[in-house]
């Protein structure tokens, strides 16, 4: 067993190249092999995004505070609110992030594939992110 008392791990500061806007990631867990498993809250401040992306083997969020946006591509953008749980399938390229003028905090789950996480690509542009919302 491994325990890590609270406030043990520093947040980080995301790299500005897979992110929009600020974000903050507070890690929960980064398991060793042969587990998979990765999990952190993420905050992003108003309009703060991801860039698209996609996960090997899926992903899952959990919102926990505040409104926030999420887009599965070719598909209209989604308001997500707390409590709201997103499973996204392996391979389906997205992007999340807060809303507007609303901070929002998720927590996000995801496993490896042979030690790969996360396939990052372009920058969500503003134009997309503003773009027609279901």
């Amino acid at each position: 067993m491994d325990l890590t008392p609270t406030g043990a791990r520093a947040s980080i500061t995301p790299p500005a190249e897979h992110f929009t806007g600020r974000v903050r990631q507070d890690p929960i867990v980064d398991a060793p092999q042969p587990a998979r498993v990765r999990a952190a809250f993420v905050t992003f401040e108003p309009r703060a995004r991801t860039a698209w992306h996609t996960h090997p083997l899926g992903q899952t969020l959990h919102v926990i505070s505040g409104q926030g946006l999420f887009q599965t591509e070719g598909e209209k953008i989604r308001v997500i609110r707390p409590g709201d749980t997103i499973w996204i399938p392996p391979g389906e390229r997205h992007w999340h992030g807060a809303g507007p003028d609303t901070a929002m905090c998720h927590l996000a789950i995801h496993e490896a594939l042979n030690g790969k996480h996360i396939d990052w690509e372009r920058h969500v542009t503003d134009a997309e992110y503003d773009g027609e919302m279901a």
